[in-house]
């Protein structure tokens, strides 16, 4: 009995320090209203105004921090938080400078761009978008705040859901296309995705929604340009998928580098104040793009005194890396420039974010190194970005059923893209580790085994322009460029496609020639590639062009002379293993594109959701027709439209009916279609719901996006499939920015894609 009471003891006094270390680590804190007003009140001016200060980690490394210029601050409470340091190492030790160096042990927030995943890396937004499966999206989202809060980060830079119709525009890879609901679907699966039901949890991150507002929409596609447009083209085409995030509750906004009716967006109080927090009832606080308070005084209002003032009046919080708010807000005060109700408004609401997050209750809750050990970069986690990868893939041709291949025979994978396993993941990937990720080549050769012969050659460069392919693969995303002529690098890619049965050529953009300051004057595939492609057709041998892109391409050329063309984006760390699973049938597509491809670049802006003009063009055979609204040497229509994607199998769609031909605004009705799986496999359709305001107080567009399901059908199954129309499916901003639903006829539209035709009608009433 006496070793068992001992044992018992020890048990016991081993609890004893258990619970006390639980109770230590997760302090006892007084209800978020009183801890803030008790903690402000003990805040000098100083401390308030560095609260506001986000800087970038800076010469921050592990072991050194005590000694950074950076740390010097946060111990002096002039920081607030800070972005791009990464692991749980560095940020457990900067954090602990903050809570127990600085006067008040004001924990920090720890962001990071965590845009398409964290070290397991899905998609490219854009490519995530064309899933259309809202739970994959929301499942990446998880993922992402999974691993990156398992590596200490707390904050993340996503989502971007501005709205763009013109693919010159790089940043188009960031975002969820041209169309303003399947946009706020998108931004609302994602904000749910990252911070969950409770953001106290440590496995969620901060979600912020950017950029606020209208950024997609630069004149001539070129990055950080001018934007200018009426406001109820705001309200009803690029407001609503930063109102979605709103409404799902997002806990930060990022303010956006353009003006907005000539004011830039950083100093724009209608934008920040009226908008945002009086007509969206937003809580949480804003912060600024990279430098946005500084980079105002390039716009010319003002030195950065004065644009540090407008920007802290107009409802910005944080100011990242500018500097204005900690080197002139005290100096303001004293002028009278700015108030201190001004400045503790902001201070409250970022604290409000620390405490949300469970930060002054547990400031190493990020800094779980067993986390970090075992939740990044797992074999689940990897296992479902290869589903979700597979399905943001889009089939855009695929002429007598070339694909999916067959894994017998030999095969020639050649291209400057086929085995470039940096470029995978894309951009905006910063927490990727490159060497990780599966190139198509690799992906390809696992898939087919020893089934069939695998046979590979570069081809050519990414572009002849040595200076442009540098530029186009920056941040390590490096192509290996092949010192080889032109002719070596094409007589040894015919070499080996004599060899082959079929060519898979992987070609298109490398993963930095679309994002952030990669605009495009010139949206072709680069002519080295298509000297490649055209050596290649020479041979006689079917050719699948596995394009990679970060934004809609002019495949004109290519869709007339290429029997098949799979747009595989930028499919993330798990490329190779995705795009090889559908090139073999072990996956059939099911991508629809979420923004439109042009035939010319001359069509930009492009996009479904047009207005009729008062001399619409009547024929759909793209004859000209003088005195119509039409161009001289094109056609009017896109080369591949919105919601457009194949399958391996074929889907038909039945006659529509509908529950009422009359609708009172207290009503719903109800749209229904049999949709049959047509063809010899089983597959996914996603079913696209689109209704038009035949007559509006103001010109509504042709037809909008107002539903969609994604289903899955066994061969030769038929569904019924059916919408709910409701009031707010009919609502719109009038010309007094009023959101209403006008009586009068609707028509609905049900198809594959936003060139559907199959229609019925029915008339909202009084």
């Amino acid at each position: 009995m006496k070793p068992t009471k001992n044992l018992l003891l020890l048990f016991l006094f081993l609890s004893g320090i258990s619970l006390n270390a639980q109770k230590k680590a997760t302090k006892t804190i007084a209800p978020k209203e009183q801890f803030i007003a008790e903690l402000m009140a003990k805040m000098t001016i100083d401390e308030k105004i560095g609260q506001l200060n986000l800087p970038t980690s800076g010469d921050i490394t592990t072991g050194q921090a005590n000694s950074s210029n950076v740390a010097k601050n946060i111990e002096q409470g002039k920081v607030g938080g800070l972005f791009n340091i990464k692991s749980v190492a560095k940020i457990k030790e900067v954090q602990k400078i903050a809570v127990e160096k600085s006067r008040l042990k004001i924990p920090l927030l720890f962001g990071m761009d965590v845009i398409h995943g964290y070290e397991t890396t899905f998609p490219i937004p854009l490519g995530l978008s064309c899933t259309w499966d809202m739970n994959a999206i929301k499942r990446s989202a998880q993922i992402a705040a999974q691993e990156a809060s398992a590596d200490g980060i707390n904050w993340t830079f996503s989502p971007m859901v501005d709205i763009s119709r013109d693919p010159r525009w790089g940043r188009v890879s960031e975002g969820s296309g041209e169309d303003a609901y399947l946009g706020s679907q998108v931004a609302k699966a994602m904000v749910t995705g990252y911070q969950g039901d409770d953001l106290s949890k440590n496995n969620t991150l901060l979600s912020c929604v950017k950029h606020f507002a209208l950024y997609g929409a630069p004149e001539a596609g070129r990055d950080y340009n001018t934007v200018d447009m009426s406001r109820i083209r705001m309200y009803n085409e690029y407001f609503p998928p930063y109102k979605a995030a709103i409404d799902a509750g997002v806990g930060s906004v990022m303010a956006s580098f353009n003006e907005i009716d000539g004011i830039p967006a950083t100093g724009n109080k209608w934008l920040m104040t009226d908008v945002l927090r009086k007509q969206w009832g937003f809580k949480g606080f804003v912060v600024t793009d990279y430098t946005g308070i500084m980079e105002m005084e390039y716009h010319g209002v003002g030195d950065l005194q004065t644009v540090s003032a407008l920007a802290l009046k107009a409802g910005i919080e944080m100011d990242m890396v500018s500097d204005g708010f900690l080197g002139t807000l005290k100096k303001s005060l004293d002028e009278g420039k700015v108030t201190i109700q001004e400045i503790d408004r902001a201070v409250r609401l970022i604290l409000n974010a620390k405490y949300d997050l469970g930060l002054f209750h547990d400031p190493y809750r990020y800094c779980d190194e067993k986390r970090a050990k075992t939740e990044i970069f797992t074999t689940l986690n990897r296992s479902e970005a290869r589903k979700i990868a597979a399905q943001s893939l889009v089939l855009l041709k695929n002429d007598n059923q070339l694909l999916p291949l067959k894994k017998s025979g030999t095969v020639a994978v050649i291209g400057p893209l086929a085995d470039a396993k940096e470029n995978m993941a894309g951009t905006w990937s910063v927490a990727t580790k490159q060497e990780n990720s599966i190139s198509l080549l690799a992906g390809i050769q696992s898939v087919v085994g020893t089934s069939a012969k695998v046979l590979y050659a570069k081809g050519s460069n990414l572009d002849y322009d040595e200076q442009l392919e540098e530029r186009a693969t920056m941040f390590g995303k490096t192509l290996h460029r092949d010192k080889r002529t032109k002719e070596e690098l094409l007589s040894e890619a015919v070499k080996i496609a004599n060899q082959s049965d079929v060519i898979i050529l992987a070609i298109g953009e490398s993963a930095e020639f679309s994002g952030e300051s990669s605009s495009r004057t010139n949206i072709k595939i680069p002519q080295a590639q298509k000297d490649l492609l055209a050596a290649l057709q020479k041979t006689g041998k079917p050719i699948v062009l596995t394009l990679f892109t970060g934004r809609p391409l002019d495949l004109t050329d290519e869709n007339a002379t290429v029997p098949a063309i799979l747009n595989t984006w930028f499919a993330g760390s798990e490329a190779g293993y995705a795009i090889a699973d559908v090139l073999f049938g072990n996956e059939n597509p099911s991508g629809k594109l979420t923004m439109t491809f042009p035939r010319t670049i001359g069509q930009i802006p492009i996009y479904y959701a047009a207005k009729n003009t008062g001399r619409p063009l009547g024929n759909k055979e793209g004859k000209f027709e003088k005195f119509k609204t039409n161009y001289i040497d094109e056609r009017n229509e896109p080369l591949f439209p919105f919601g457009f994607g194949l399958s391996y199998t074929t889907f038909s769609y039945g006659n529509l009916s509908i529950s009422s031909n009359k609708m009172a605004a207290n009503e719903t009705i109800k749209v229904s279609v049999p949709v049959t799986n047509s063809g010899n496999y089983d597959g996914k359709e996603v079913v696209q719901l689109y209704i038009r305001d035949v007559v509006g107080s103001v010109t509504r567009p042709i037809k909008e996006l107002k539903g969609f399901q994604k289903i899955e059908f066994k061969k030769g199954e038929t569904k019924t499939v059916t919408f709910e129309i409701t009031i707010d499916d009919l609502k719109f901003y009038n010309s007094d920015l009023q959101f209403v639903a006008e009586p009068g006829k609707f028509e609905v539209f049900i198809g594959t894609n936003s060139d559907t035709t199959s229609k019925i009608e029915f008339d909202l009433v009084n």
